[in-house]
């Protein structure tokens, strides 16, 4: 049964109400911080036009026709095989004048790799603060930084709203190939089945375990060769990228657990941070000069960098086991939306379980 869809004045309203909400449970204090929120999702519904108008403007460049049916056709994917909801989300597109659609704020202690916290009525508490506005992220960003915290300002292509909303296709990462289009649309959606309340690990290793074993299936339902190696050379140097941050984030850990005063540990922490650097010029070399990465390393590196590393990846095997043991997307979903009604330690619990006998990705690395 299709869902229902709501109209952009009950969708206001609905938005509206839920914004008012919020703004009580919190305070007066957070009044702006909602308030560039709930005008950013405004404007960002308010430019999205359906998909099948786009295609029918001439004035569409063919480009931009090219990736919206591939878009639709991931999407049809994505409720046929995959089981992902049947709704507008990824239906509708939106021309922005931004790189990114927000910017998230991470910080993290200077001797410490556990990220700050923000807590929403909504949304639980998260490792991150978005913004709209780059300008507003950098602005709270630096109070962060005066106050002694590490802080990224990591700009962010796409996000979910959890089904509140139907999620636009956007210009941020309407250009990625098709494989990457396809696991972002996967691990969003996912999102919109599942959803564990102020557990981002939780959320963000389940969503992942989607999106892989989607593009899995994606790829096997493409018999295009060119295709399948272009995302093997991808995915290989993501995974080649990721061990390496494992790698120093494990030198980190270890460093800041460690005997010695805050001054030797905030020394041997430059080193890293410098080995870090150079492994990474190395392994450009490896890949012929691919710098894809480059954005990353853009700013001074810092523990901010790394606090969220292990929050998409470390429970990923887990999943995988509870995926292998079930029949069908359908009883793997059941199973972990049982696994999210648990409270935070039992789900734990069950998660170590399931991992283990599987080898978890970090142990990989060199």
């Amino acid at each position: 049964m299709p869902v229902r869809r709501l109209s952009k004045l009950s969708r206001f309203v609905l938005a509206a109400s839920l914004g008012a909400a919020l703004l009580l449970a919190t305070g007066c204090s957070s009044l702006g911080y909602y308030a560039q929120a709930a005008h950013g999702q405004f404007s960002l519904l308010a430019q999205a036009r359906p998909i099948d108008d786009w295609l029918a403007d001439p004035h569409t460049s063919e480009r931009l026709r090219g990736k919206l049916l591939a878009v639709r056709e991931i999407r049809r994917f994505a409720v046929e095989q995959l089981a992902l909801p049947d709704n507008g989300s990824y239906t509708t597109y939106a021309q922005l004048q931004r790189p990114f659609v927000v910017w998230n704020v991470v910080a993290a202690p200077a001797l410490s790799l556990t990220a700050r916290k923000w807590c929403f009525p909504v949304a639980g508490c998260v490792d991150y603060r978005g913004y709209y506005s780059q300008q507003d992220a950098q602005q709270y960003a630096d109070g962060l930084v005066k106050e002694g915290d590490d802080v990224q300002v990591l700009g962010v292509p796409a996000y979910s709203t959890l089904g509140w909303f139907n999620d636009p296709v956007m210009s941020t990462f309407i250009n990625y190939p098709d494989a990457e289009l396809a696991r972002l649309i996967f691990h969003e959606l996912a999102h919109q089945v599942v959803y564990a309340k102020g557990d981002s690990q939780f959320n963000e290793s389940y969503a992942t375990t989607v999106e892989e074993i989607g593009l899995e299936r994606w790829l096997q339902a493409h018999h295009d060769d060119k295709l399948r190696e272009a995302y093997k050379v991808f995915a290989g140097r993501k995974q080649d990228f990721l061990e390496l941050l494992l790698k120093y984030r494990s030198q980190l850990e270890a460093n800041y657990e460690g005997d010695g005063s805050d001054a030797d540990k905030l020394r041997r922490k430059a080193e890293i941070f410098d080995a870090l650097r150079a492994e990474y010029q190395r392994l450009k070399v490896r890949w012929g000069g691919f710098s894809g990465y480059d954005r990353w390393f853009a700013m001074p590196l810092s523990n901010a960098h790394l606090a969220l590393v292990g929050t998409y990846h470390d429970r990923v095997p887990a999943f995988r086991e509870l995926f292998r043991r079930s029949s069908s997307f359908p009883d793997f979903f059941t199973r972990v939306k049982a696994l999210a009604k648990l409270d935070k330690t039992a789900r734990n619990e069950q998660l170590d379980r399931l991992q283990e006998n599987v080898q978890p990705l970090h142990s990989a690395a060199k």
